[in-house]
């Protein structure tokens, strides 16, 4: 587990706020129904990685019972903010394999771009002790669907120019080797759960070249860098972007995993 980029996103809290994209609203739909939650109020969920709120309020939303753990003290500042309206959430600033679940209490356990840094020898078996037999735990991802985007080439290039085309750990590197599908690999190999799946959902956002920058601000393989390598790279981008007009289409995919504890 890399600490640096594990908590490197609560010095842009607000600026991630703004720039990371939301969930697809079928997604929260059939996370909800898979759980077998109706919207009462005892129905329990589990966040864990809360973010700035962005799945949390989503499942708020759709009446479930939150609660959210966050372990940055500055992303769970503006989860509370964003989730003010809501009397159904409580976040607590804590990290994860620090807290302990009261009993087995909770319908779902759920997860937004946060699963994958929390300890892999933690994370199953702290979801276990969480949920009731037969309860859901759903993760899921953002990712760039880079096969359908037509700026790849000249993003790629920007990327080989930083020397980063061999990276294997940023999903918004176009010539990277990010590795996406390990769900069910995992689950298999996790005490407690069965029924892996996978899911996934296509929907796209459109960026002009300084809301591309500000998105890539948030995310750990910039945000590590040296200061002059990130404004290289981000330079090169900018000028690729620039060259098509100023603005493009980003093809995405949201990959869902869900799994059932047995």
């Amino acid at each position: 587990m890399d600490e640096r980029r594990r908590l490197s996103f609560g010095g842009v809290a607000d600026l991630y706020d703004r720039a990371r994209p939301s969930y697809p609203s079928a997604l929260v739909d059939d996370v909800v129904e898979y759980a077998g939650a109706d919207g009462a109020a005892t129905d329990r969920a589990l966040e864990v990685g809360a973010g700035t709120g962005k799945a949390t309020a989503l499942f708020a939303a759709r009446g479930l019972n939150v609660l959210a753990i966050e372990p940055s003290a500055d992303m769970a500042e503006v989860a509370r903010r964003n989730c003010a309206g809501y009397d159904n959430v409580t976040i607590e600033q804590t990290e994860f394999e620090r807290w302990r679940a009261p009993g087995h209490e909770f319908r779902l356990v759920f997860s937004g771009q946060a699963w994958h840094w929390i300890s892999p020898e933690a994370r199953y078996v702290a979801a276990r002790a969480a949920l009731e037999d037969g309860g859901a735990l759903a993760a899921f991802w953002n990712r760039p669907d880079w096969s359908a985007c037509d700026l790849r080439e000249e993003l790629g290039e920007a990327y080989r120019r930083a020397g980063r085309a061999g990276d294997a750990d940023d999903p918004m590197n176009p010539v990277g080797r990010f590795e996406e599908d390990v769900w069910s690999e995992e689950v298999a190999g996790a005490s407690g759960f069965d029924g892996a799946e996978v899911r996934r959902y296509r929907w796209h956002s459109d960026y002009t070249t300084a809301e591309y920058l500000a998105l890539l601000g948030t995310h750990s393989a910039c945000l590590i860098l040296d200061p002059p390598d990130r404004e290289r790279l981000l330079a090169d981008i900018a000028a690729a972007i620039d060259g098509r007009g100023g603005s493009f289409r980003m093809p995405y995919v949201t990959v869902l995993g869900l799994a059932r504890a047995a």
